[in-house]
């Protein structure tokens, strides 16, 4: 099959997303001329990069939004059978070596200004295939939402910029984390140490909590309280 090219507006994207509700994934899958895997293990990224390829987004692993023609990022939600998300969601990697950008310029709000959320189904007991997409959403932050972000944002980043990378847990942030991202343990990066120094870490990367995308979620559609 043929790429699907680039949408030239949010307009034409939202059409192709809301065109998509209702298919499972073994549908569009064929429709790309793609297999299923038996399961995520090994593909943790393959229904994403699987609806990235018929909306048309461009960036691949590129410091770009995934439609970067309109600055549009695409982030496909897994959800249970109540339509909420199962898990935090990915956003962006944590810059460890060059903390001190202020919010206004930072990666994590120009990721998060425009978003296409697409929730798809995740339960353990439908097959990869059969897991059906739902109803698409176009979002940006209202105002307190920004701020909650900022919020958080800030206080990370202020530890990171103090050297306390190591003792920054999943625990710390109202609506945003900071987590381990890498397939593998033996991935390294420099990071800035207590004392100033550089040291070797895990990357790290930028989180969403599961109640922040609920609550964008059931604002915008009837889902249970």
């Amino acid at each position: 099959m043929l790429p699907v090219p680039p949408p030239r507006d949010e307009t034409e994207l939202l059409a192709r997303a809301r065109r998509l509700a209702g298919l499972s994934l073994g549908d569009l899958a064929h429709d790309l001329g793609e297999a299923v895997p038996a399961d995520l293990r090994r593909h943790k990224g393959w229904v994403g990069q699987l609806i990235e390829r018929a909306l048309g987004a461009t960036a691949n692993s590129l410091a770009a939004p995934d439609f970067e023609a309109i600055g549009v990022e695409l982030k496909t939600l897994p959800v249970d059978a109540r339509g909420l998300p199962r898990e935090s969601t990915y956003v962006c990697t944590v810059p460890l070596e060059s903390a001190g950008e202020d919010w206004e310029h930072s990666w994590l709000r120009r990721k998060l200004a425009r978003v296409l959320w697409l929730p798809v189904q995740a339960e353990k007991d439908i097959p990869l295939g059969e897991r059906r997409i739902g109803s698409a959403l176009l979002w940006s932050p209202t105002p307190d939402e920004e701020a909650l972000l900022r919020r958080d944002w800030e206080e990370l980043t202020e530890r990171l910029l103090l050297g306390e990378l190591e003792q920054i847990s999943a625990r710390h942030g109202e609506v945003l984390q900071i987590r381990p991202k890498a397939a593998d343990s033996r991935a390294l990066r420099h990071a800035v140490g207590s004392d100033g120094e550089r040291i070797l870490t895990n990357p790290r990367g930028y989180y969403l909590r599961a109640g922040f995308t609920a609550a964008i979620l059931r604002r915008h559609f009837v889902l249970p309280g």
